[in-house]
C-alpha cells in the first residue's frame, strides 16, 4: 500500500510544481508576436512592415476607439480633404450590399459626383450591411454629423465599414467621438489609420509611391484592410489611396478600374466575396501639378504606373494576411484561348482546397493542379498541358516531366513564397492571381469570428 505523504511533503509538492512548470515553458520554442487588443492571434510570418508614408498635401487623418469592439483599440477613421479634391470608387458586386456601399455608389454615381469630396469616415466592427432601414439611416446620419464638422454637404462624405454583417450600425458611437477626432486630425498618421480599420488582420497594411506629373513631383499613398472573405472582383476588403495630383473625378475613375483588375481583383484568399468591398481614390490637387482632366493624357503614364504598383503593394499584402496563411502564392496561367479564359483557370486553381492545402502540406501534388484546370470547363490541350514549381517542371506534354524529381520538388515546396505556371497549348492568353494556403487557423479563426 502506497505511503500517504506528509504535511512537509505535500507542502513541498505544491511549491515545486510551479516551478518546474515555469521552467518547461522558458526552455519551449519561442511564440510568435501577437496582435495587439487579440489575444492569441498571432502576426502573419508572411507579414511586412509598415512603410514610411510621407504626408500627402491636404490630407489629414485621426482615428479614436468608438467601441465597436469589446477590447481596447481603435476602430474609428476621419480623414479630411480640401476643397475641390476628387474622388473616385470601385465596389463589390455583391448582391447584398452594405449601406456604406449604397452610400458612395449614390453620390459618386450622381451628375458632378467625385467633385470637391471633403471626408471619408471608415469604422471596423461593425459591417452594416444587411441592416435595413435602419443601417441607411445610421449610414446618412454619419455623413450628416460629419458634414457639420467640415462644412460641407452630406454627398462630399464618404463613408466605409467592416465587420460582423447584419447589425445596423450605432452611429451615436461615431458622434460621440467626432469632436476628438477633428481636434486630432494629423498628416502624418498612416499606421494608425491602417491599424484602425483591421479586422482579422494581424498587420497593418500601407504603400507608398513619388512620381511626377510634367516633371512636378507627385505623391501616392494607401492603406487597406483584408484577409478572409477575399476573392476576385473586389473582396472583403478596404482599400483608401490619396493623391496630392489634380485629377479630375473620371480620370480618376479609369485609373482605378483600370488597376483593380490586375491588383485588388486578382487576388484570392478563400474564394468569398463580400457585402463591403469598397476602394476609394481621392486626389487632393495640391502638388502643384497641371489639372489632368482627360484620361488620353500621356502625362499620366508615370502616375498611372505608380498607382499600380501601389495597389498592387496592398493587393498582395492582403494575401500575405490570408486568415491563417503560410505560404504566398503566384498562379500563372499561359497559353489559354484568351486572357479572360487564363484568368478563370488560374482562379480555378488558386481557389481548389484541394490545392491550397496541398500548399499547406508542402506537398508538390502537381496531380491537384491538373484537377484544378479540368474543373474550370476552359479550352485546354491535355496532351500539351504542362505544369511547374518554380523552376521545376512537374508534368509536361499531358504526362509527368521526365526530369521529375521528388526530393527537389519537396524541398521547392518548403519555401514561404512559391510560383505555380501552367500552359493549357490552345492559345496565347495568361493571367497571374495570387493566392494562399489553406491552413487549420484559418478554420479556428473562422469558428471563433464572433465567439
Amino acid at each position: 500500500m502506497a505511503r500517504k505523504p506528509s504535511p512537509i511533503e505535500t507542502a513541498l509538492e505544491r511549491a515545486i510544481d510551479p516551478l518546474a512548470n515555469a521552467l518547461k515553458r522558458s526552455t519551449r520554442a519561442p511564440v510568435a508576436p501577437t496582435v495587439a487588443g487579440k489575444p492569441g492571434l498571432a502576426v502573419s510570418p508572411l507579414a511586412v512592415p509598415f512603410p514610411d508614408i510621407l504626408p500627402i498635401g491636404g490630407c489629414e487623418m485621426a482615428t479614436a476607439r468608438a467601441g465597436f469592439y469589446r477590447h481596447e483599440r481603435d476602430d474609428l477613421v476621419v480623414f479630411h480633404f480640401p476643397q475641390g479634391a476628387s474622388c473616385a470608387g470601385v465596389f463589390t458586386r455583391h448582391r447584398v450590399g452594405s449601406a456604406p456601399v449604397d452610400w458612395c455608389k449614390r453620390h459618386l454615381g450622381a451628375e458632378g459626383g467625385g467633385v470637391s469630396v471633403r471626408a471619408l469616415v471608415v469604422n471596423a466592427g461593425c459591417a452594416n450591411a444587411f441592416s435595413g432601414k435602419a443601417g441607411a439611416d445610421a449610414a446618412r446620419r454619419t455623413a450628416s454629423e460629419v458634414a457639420k464638422r467640415f462644412d460641407c454637404r452630406q454627398r462630399d462624405v464618404m463613408l466605409a465599414s467592416t465587420g460582423v454583417i447584419g447589425v445596423p450600425l450605432d452611429d451615436r458611437k461615431i458622434s460621440a467621438r467626432l469632436p476628438e477626432v477633428v481636434e486630432a486630425l494629423d498628416a502624418d498618421a498612416w499606421a494608425r489609420a491602417g491599424r484602425a480599420i483591421m479586422t482579422t488582420d494581424t498587420f497593418p497594411k500601407g504603400a507608398f509611391a513619388e512620381t511626377e506629373i510634367d516633371g512636378v513631383p507627385v505623391r501616392i499613398a494607401g492603406i487597406a484592410k483584408g484577409s478572409g472573405m477575399i476573392a476576385p472582383d473586389m473582396a472583403t476588403m478596404l482599400a483608401f489611396l490619396v493623391t496630392d495630383a489634380d485629377i479630375h473625378p473620371s480620370v480618376l475613375q479609369a485609373l482605378l478600374g483600370l488597376h483593380v483588375r490586375t491588383t485588388f481583383n486578382s487576388v484570392t484568399v478563400d474564394g468569398d466575396t463580400s457585402t463591403n468591398d469598397t476602394a476609394l481614390l481621392f486626389a487632393t490637387g495640391t502638388s502643384g501639378a497641371p489639372r489632368i482632366g482627360r484620361v488620353g493624357d500621356r502625362r499620366l503614364k508615370a502616375f498611372s504606373q505608380a498607382l499600380d504598383a501601389v495597389m498592387l503593394d496592398l493587393a498582395h499584402q492582403l494575401v500575405r494576411d490570408g486568415e491563417g496563411a503560410r505560404k504566398f502564392v503566384r498562379i500563372t496561367v499561359n497559353g489559354a484561348a484568351s486572357p479572360a479564359s487564363a484568368r478563370k483557370l488560374a482562379k480555378s486553381i488558386a481557389e481548389s482546397p484541394l490545392v491550397k492545402t496541398a500548399f499547406a502540406g508542402e506537398d508538390a501534388n502537381w496531380g491537384r493542379i491538373v484537377m484544378a484546370v479540368g474543373r474550370a470547363d476552359e479550352p485546354i490541350d491535355r496532351t500539351r498541358l504542362k505544369v511547374q514549381f518554380g523552376p521545376l517542371v512537374a508534368a509536361q506534354d499531358g504526362l509527368i516531366a521526365p526530369t521529375y524529381d521528388e526530393a527537389k520538388m519537396s524541398a521547392y515546396m518548403k519555401k514561404d513564397e512559391l510560383e505555380v505556371s501552367v500552359d493549357v497549348g490552345v492559345g496565347r492568353g495568361s493571367a497571374t492571381i495570387w493566392t494562399c494556403d489553406l491552413t487549420k487557423q484559418y478554420v479556428a479563426i473562422n469558428g471563433d469570428y464572433r465567439s
